[in-house]
C-alpha cells in the first residue's frame, strides 16, 4: 500500500491488477469427451467346407435355410462322387464373379475365399495373384491363406506377401493369413510378419482352434499380442478332453467373449466364417440336413456372443 497526498491509502498494484483481471469475461471453454469406439460390424459367415461332403449347391442352400447372411467358399466339394473344386486355382476372374452372382442371388454375401496354397509353395506366388485377381472380381473382400504345419521360410514369407500387398489393395481385397501350426502357429507369429510387410491390404486372420490343437496354446493370452492386425475370424473351437478334436464353436474349451473381446469396438467389418461347426465325440452327419442344424446352432451362438459382448466396453 501507498499513502495519497489527501491521506487515504492507495491499492496496491498487484491486486488492483488482479481485481481488474477478475472483471474481465473470459471466452467459456467446452470439453468434449473422447468419442467412444465403434462397435465391430462382426458379419456372421459359414463356410461351405462343413458341407464338403455334399455337392456346393447343397451347401449353399443349407448355408442360406441355416440363416446366414454371408458365406466363404470352401475348397472342394463331392459331386457325382469326385472332389470338385469351388474355384479351381486357374480358373478366369469371371468365373469367381459369375460364383459370386450365384451366391448374391441365394441373399448370400461372399467374405472370404480359400487361396488353397502355401505362400511359400513353388507356384505360391503365382497362384495368390490370381486367388487376388478372382477375389477382385467377385467383390470378395478376403483371401485366406496359411503356412505348412512343420513351417515354412518367413524371408519368403515376407518377400512374398509384400509383393501381393499392392496387387491386393489394386483389387481392394484384404489377403490374410491364419495360424496353421509351425512357425506360424500363434497370432503372436503371424501379426510379426504382417508386422514386417507392413501393408493396410496384408492382415491377419485368427483360427483359435489351431492354436489350441497344434501347439496346445491357450488363445486367449495370444490374441491380445496380435488384435491390432486380425481383420477376421476362421471360427473353431477345440477339445482336449476327452478327445483331442476340433469342434464347432462354444461345443469346445475356448472362451468366445474372451476371444473376441479384444476386437469387439474397432469400428471395422470383421468376418466370422465358421469352419467347424460338429459336434465332439459323436460321427459327423451323413445327411446334409444334419449339417443344416449344426450350422444353425453355429449362428446362434456366435450372434448371443456378439450381442452381449458389445454391452460391454471395458
Amino acid at each position: 500500500m501507498v499513502l495519497d497526498p489527501g491521506g487515504s491509502f492507495l491499492v496496491n498494484r498487484r491486486a488492483f491488477l488482479a481485481s481488474a483481471a477478475s472483471s474481465v469475461a473470459l471466452p467459456s471453454v467446452r470439453l468434449t469427451a473422447a468419442p467412444s469406439p465403434a462397435p465391430t460390424d462382426f458379419q456372421i459367415a459359414c463356410m461351405t467346407l462343413p458341407y464338403s461332403r455334399f455337392p456346393l449347391d447343397r451347401a449353399l442352400a443349407g448355408i442360406k435355410a441355416s440363416g446366414f447372411r454371408y458365406v466363404a467358399w470352401g475348397t472342394t466339394h463331392k459331386d457325382a462322387g469326385k472332389d470338385v473344386p469351388v474355384l479351381a486355382p486357374d480358373a478366369p476372374p469371371e468365373r469367381a464373379k459369375e460364383l459370386a452372382v450365384r451366391c448374391r442371388d441365394m441373399g448370400l454375401e461372399p467374405l472370404m475365399m480359400f487361396s488353397t496354397v502355401y505362400p511359400e509353395h513353388k507356384d505360391g506366388l503365382t497362384i495368390l495373384k490370381q486367388r487376388l485377381l478372382q477375389a477382385g472380381a467377385a467383390r470378395v473382400p478376403q483371401v485366406l491363406t496359411f503356412g505348412h504345419t512343420k513351417g515354412g521360410n518367413r524371408k519368403l514369407w515376407v518377400e512374398r506377401l509384400t509383393a501381393l500387398g499392392p496387387i491386393a489393395r489394386d483389387n481392394n481385397v484384404l489377403l490374410v493369413v491364419k495360424q496353421h501350426g509351425g512357425e506360424t502357429g500363434t497370432g503372436e507369429a503371424c501379426a510379426a510378419i504382417t508386422r514386417e510387410v507392413n501393408h493396410p491390404n496384408v492382415k491377419v486372420n485368427y483360427d483359435a482352434g489351431n492354436v489350441l490343437d497344434y501347439l496346445d496354446k491357450d488363445p486367449i493370452p495370444d490374441i491380445k499380442h496380435c488384435a491390432a492386425e486380425v481383420r477376421s475370424f476362421c471360427i473353431k473351437d477345440h477339445r482336449n478332453w476327452p478327445k483331442d478334436e476340433d469342434c464347432g464353436p462354444g461345443f469346445g474349451e475356448i472362451d468366445h467373449y474372451k476371444l473376441l473381446h479384444p476386437v469387439a469396438f474397432t469400428g471395422q467389418p470383421m468376418p466370422l466364417c465358421c469352419e467347424n461347426i460338429f459336434a465332439p465325440l459323436v460321427p459327423r452327419p451323413a445327411k446334409p440336413e444334419a449339417v443344416d442344424v449344426l450350422a444353425k446352432r453355429a449362428r446362434e451362438f456366435l450372434e448371443v456372443v456378439v450381442a452381449g459382448l458389445q454391452k460391454v466396453k471395458e
